[in-house]
């Protein structure tokens, strides 16, 4: 599995061998790290690597039981009234009945009654379902939750009992070499423009006015925006105000500044976008 999903990961291999141990063991996983950190692309390159189907699902607080279950046809109940034939499998059900492993985002924002449906099936292995029946789970069924730390509005305390249930693995940001690696690997950019932007992504993340950073994704992005921005200046290659301008596009969306400050996230991406210039030239 982790020999298959290599050609699709920029490190991680760790992690890797971790969650493919715990799959391989039949156990669920909960991944808990910041959003970018590569939680998708791990596990759409083992599920792929294996051969095992993916089920992915948003957590939200609109993810009901019958969203996450499944639901009878209302147009159809009104003519036929309920039986199995117009029952609509959701996620969940589809993931038991075909051995995929359903993957849950941001598991800490759904509600706490889709919480415990999911957890009933974990138990049981198994999903009763009313006018419809219980649904078994094939053998190669999983869980696989992630949940994003930085969250604290919105979101539910994830029972013990489901923590009992899982193994957990810590997925945190990557070194500033790896992440480079990435950043080329998306863009194809070899500049020191791609280097910068990882140095300024990485600042957000120990900035004493920023309480949310941001990811790679914000240096990815001003790579490639600095790149258009460049053609639709006539630069032959992104000049300084050019590189700005694609580094506040980037990132002052991405980060979330801390209670009290009293600087816009303009100002402050200006001033490690500066100071991320200074540094690669040091």
């Amino acid at each position: 599995m982790v020999a298959a999903a290599g050609g699709r990961l920029v490190g991680r291999r760790r992690e890797a061998e971790v969650v493919a141990a715990a799959l391989g063991a039949g156990r669920n996983i909960l991944l808990e790290g910041p959003p970018g950190t590569g939680k998708t692309t791990l596990l759409t390159a083992l599920a792929a690597g294996a051969g095992l189907p993916l089920v992915l699902v948003e957590g939200n607080a609109e993810l009901t039981p019958a969203r996450l279950a499944g639901h009878h046809d209302p147009s159809r109940v009104l003519s036929e009234d309920y039986h199995s034939g117009n029952f609509v499998p959701g996620p969940l059900l589809r993931a038991m009945t075909d051995g995929a492993l359903l993957y849950v985002e941001e598991l800490n924002r759904i509600p706490e009654e889709t919480l415990n449906v999911l957890l009933g099936a974990l138990s049981e292995r198994q999903i009763h379902l009313p006018r419809v029946g219980t649904v078994p789970a094939e053998s190669t069924f999983r869980l696989i939750a992630a949940m994003n730390p930085y969250d604290a509005i919105g979101t539910t305390r994830i029972t013990p009992a489901l923590y009992d249930r899982s193994c957990r693995v810590a997925m945190g940001y990557q070194d500033e070499l790896t992440e480079i690696a990435i950043v080329i690997a998306e863009t194809g950019d070899r500049s020191a423009l791609a280097k910068r932007a990882v140095r300024a992504v990485r600042a957000t993340r120990t900035h004493p006015e920023i309480r949310v950073p941001a990811s790679v994704r914000g240096a990815i992005d001003t790579v490639l925006v600095a790149g258009q921005l460049a053609e639709i200046r006539s630069e032959s290659a992104p000049g300084e105000h050019t590189a700005l301008d694609s580094a506040l596009a980037a990132l002052t969306g991405r980060i979330t500044i801390a209670d009290g400050g009293g600087r816009t996230a303009e100002d402050i991406v200006t001033e490690i976008w500066e100071e991320a210039g200074r540094s690669g030239k040091a």
